[in-house]
């Protein structure tokens, strides 16, 4: 049997999965790529209706270090596809990108789709199958079993790649439900977790009704993760927005280990603590409230709101109480917002189960790529790039392997 002739199964339509195919397909292999949904990317399409972030423009020792504990494990993937790597492949399929204020890499069209058409394109050229609504359902022997219109489907395989995703956005198609047959293989996986996510708090009905929906800007927020600026926004069950994404994973493990987290705000990171005490000190003690704070801090709309909504009412009234909380004001909250909310998610097979090549040690020949590995990623291009990378890598493992065996 020749190369050429041998049988590739990449089980996931998405970033990570289309990579490897595309890898594969440049290294003179034929591949057949499967997923359960009616089109491929679906994620993909949905991360660019607001501009599509594929990767970021920050020097590359701190890029690579944004994925915590899995840091390590994933620098020789990203050491083969970096960010300006990103770029150029995003280029060569006719993508203008440009770097946004915050350092972020956008296509110049802020869409995802043209990236995602072209992408297809040049896979069908290059010989690439790929096979909708066809929903992998675990093993039968050596086969893998898949659900399809037509009803069930056995088909045999001499290598397959999984990239399934993690546990977010189940109705998109990373539903998770491969867990349960890879455990039965003995598989360890980590138990997912919500990524990048909101967060529980309880609010008043009053407060809720009227400020779900209002961003709170020009702010900074710490947490054991650091201090960032950002801004964030006011939902009716809590708190969301990419400055709560940038602390999810500290609080959400502190609210695992500890039972309880807060969220610390800056309401006004241009004004010293002093200043306020001293501005707000001048104001009249008859006028309102508000009046107090706006003139003295330059506090209205909703910080002024977040201001009633957590302090009590003789901090209000004091003005070295209510300087520092200004300055730190601590949202406490309740739980991270469910999983199929998220963004991304954490969790997912234990690297100790993976070779170099991204290749199962339990299952020879079946290779894993993206989400569905133990490790996360903040917003901001992260998580793209390193599914590319490690979809890229696991291919180049899949080559390796196949040559050899």
């Amino acid at each position: 049997m020749t190369m050429t002739e041998k049988q590739i199964a990449i089980i996931g339509g998405g970033p990570a999965g289309l990579m490897a195919a595309e890898t594969l397909s440049l290294l003179g292999h034929r591949v057949t790529v499967y997923d359960g949904m009616p089109t491929v990317a679906r994620k993909f399409l949905l991360a660019g209706k607001s501009g599509l972030n594929i990767t970021h423009s920050e020097d590359y020792r701190l890029f690579a270090g944004r994925f915590g504990a899995a840091s390590a494990r994933l620098r020789p993937a990203l050491d083969g596809f970096r960010p300006d790597d990103v770029r150029a492949w995003a280029e060569g399929l006719g993508t203008e990108t440009f770097v946004g204020s915050s350092g972020r890499v956008f296509p110049k069209a802020m869409k995802a789709s043209p990236l995602l058409r072209a992408w297809l394109a040049r896979l069908e050229a290059r010989g690439v199958g790929i096979l909708t609504r066809h929903r992998w359902c675990g093993f039968d022997g050596n086969l893998l079993a898949f659900e399809t219109p037509r009803g069930r489907r056995l088909i045999r395989h001499d290598a397959v790649l999984l990239a399934l995703g993690g546990a977010s956005y189940a109705r998109l198609g990373s539903d998770a439900a491969w867990v349960s047959w890879l455990r039965d293989k003995g598989v360890k996986i980590a138990a997912f977790q919500p990524a990048n996510c909101g967060f529980d708090v309880t609010w008043s009905a009053t407060f809720g009704e009227r400020f779900a929906g209002e961003p709170l800007k020009a702010v900074t927020a710490t947490s054991e993760a650091g201090t960032f600026p950002g801004e964030f926004v006011i939902s009716t069950t809590g708190i969301e927005g990419s400055l709560v994404y940038a602390h999810a994973t500290s609080l959400r493990d502190r609210l695992t280990k500890k039972g309880e987290a807060s969220l610390v705000v800056d309401l006004a990171p241009g004004r010293s603590e002093q200043r306020l005490m001293r501005d707000l000190a001048r104001q009249d003690p008859k006028a309102s409230f508000s009046n107090r704070l706006r003139k003295g801090a330059g506090i209205e709309g909703v910080k002024a709101g977040l201001l009633r909504e957590l302090a009590d009412a003789a901090a209000l009234s004091h003005p070295e109480r209510l300087a520092s909380l200004i300055k730190a004001l601590p949202i406490p909250l309740l739980r991270p917002r469910p999983i199929e909310e998220a963004i991304s998610s954490a969790g997912g097979i234990l690297w100790d189960e993976l070779d170099d090549g991204y290749m199962l040690k339990k299952l020879p020949g079946m290779f894993v790529a993206g989400e569905m590995i133990d490790w996360e990623a903040p917003t901001g291009g992260y998580l793209l790039t390193a599914c590319l990378a490690t979809g890229r890598a696991a291919a180049s493992g899949m080559d390796s392997w196949l040559r050899n065996n």
